[in-house]
């Protein structure tokens, strides 16, 4: 029996394979709300074989959006559009839906990848960031401003609120987005944060921006739907976040309520560079998984089905995400079932491309 394909449960929801679709920016937003791009993406991947699907980083203000063309979830459009999308992904496909709630940070006011990916120049309408300090992510990058109290608790309340209208359109699972340099990544770091008020110093002050969002938006979602957090498992940079800082952060935000930890690495700054060993992130997985006794997810780098199913069956994560491996063959999870001999529910539209049909005998229909 396949361990990749055995199901697991995130608080009440239960997953019927361990194969995620990471969150990944399309940039095709329209002031934070979803087009028919996205409804075509999401189909396409809620069709993949994955048990889960995370819809991209979903911005709690317009404010905090990376780019002009990133998704937001902070109005009534938002809302509409969104619903409208994930409508659709429940009729067509098999996979239970995410969404990742975020906040940029410093590294808002951004161009689109495509555009150029630096900060937004002044005639391309750019806006003002925050930040625990007063630090731009990099060179010719905008200097943020440092947050006041005020505006901690705005973002704060920007997320619950965002989490609300998450609960409103159905979403199965809620992830907060604490890595690759956006707000609450930046707020954990000692690279970024550099505050002597009772938001910085210690890691215990660090971790304070984060915890009190997830204490917030657990108490606005219901036990019914699985909240997790996809965090930085290293900085990768000398005096930044190490693995172990990961670990203490993970047994915190356990006790918070979370169901799951979804791990990843580096983006605290624009000259960090991570590994580029394949798997990189599961060993930080594995600590977690064993050290804070959460659910974990790995990311990074996971490419074949035999290596996704060993992380799993070796019990180094209890989930695997992809991201280009899913872009490049959105049907990765019918291929990975396939070849680790086991099979994976299909759209009905599609069952005549599965080695068996799934539809009862008395329904089957030879094409």
């Amino acid at each position: 029996m396949s361990a990749l394909f055995t199901p697991i449960k995130l608080g009440s929801v239960e997953l019927t394979n361990r194969i995620v679709v990471s969150p990944m920016c399309q940039y095709s937003a329209d002031d934070g709300t979803a087009t028919d791009w996205h409804l075509a993406h999401l189909g396409m991947l809620a069709n993949s074989g994955a048990g889960l699907v995370i819809v991209e980083a979903t911005h709690v203000e317009r404010r905090g959006r990376i780019t002009h063309g990133c998704m937001g979830l902070y109005s009534d459009d938002n809302e509409s559009s969104l619903a409208r999308v994930i409508a659709h992904c429940r009729r067509a496909g098999t996979a239970k839906l995410g969404i990742q709630m975020a906040h940029a940070g410093r590294k808002a006011s951004s161009q689109r990848p495509w555009e150029g990916g630096g900060a937004l120049p002044p005639d391309q309408d750019p806006w003002q960031t925050i930040a625990p300090s007063p630090i731009p992510f990099g060179p010719n990058w905008h200097v943020p401003r440092m947050a006041t109290v005020d505006d901690i608790a705005r973002v704060r309340e920007a997320f619950v609120n965002s989490a609300k209208r998450s609960v409103r359109i159905g979403f199965d699972a809620i992830e907060l987005h604490y890595a690759h340099g956006y707000l609450a990544h930046s707020f954990l770091s000692p690279v970024s944060n550099h505050r002597t008020d009772q938001y910085g110093g210690s890691l215990e002050n660090r971790m304070r921006f984060g915890l009190e969002i997830a204490q917030a938006v657990r108490a606005a979602v219901p036990k019914s739907i699985a909240l997790g957090a996809r965090i930085t498992g290293s900085d990768w940079r000398d005096q930044g976040l190490s693995i172990d800082d990961a670990v203490t952060y993970s047994k915190a935000l356990k006790g918070c309520g979370l169901d799951y930890i979804d791990v990843s690495s580096g983006g605290i700054t624009a000259d960090t560079r991570n590994p580029t060993a394949s798997g990189y992130n599961v060993p930080i997985a594995e600590r977690i998984k064993r050290e804070a006794g959460i659910a974990t997810r790995v990311v990074g780098l996971i490419v074949t089905s035999s290596q996704a199913e060993a992380i799993v069956a070796d019990g180094k994560a209890d989930m695997v995400a992809l991201a280009r491996g899913m872009l490049d063959d959105p049907r990765w999870g019918w291929h990975a079932a396939a070849a680790l001999g086991v099979e994976v529910p299909r759209a009905q539209q599609y069952l005549r491309a599965g080695p068996k049909l799934w539809a009862p005998a008395a329904e089957r229909v030879r094409a």
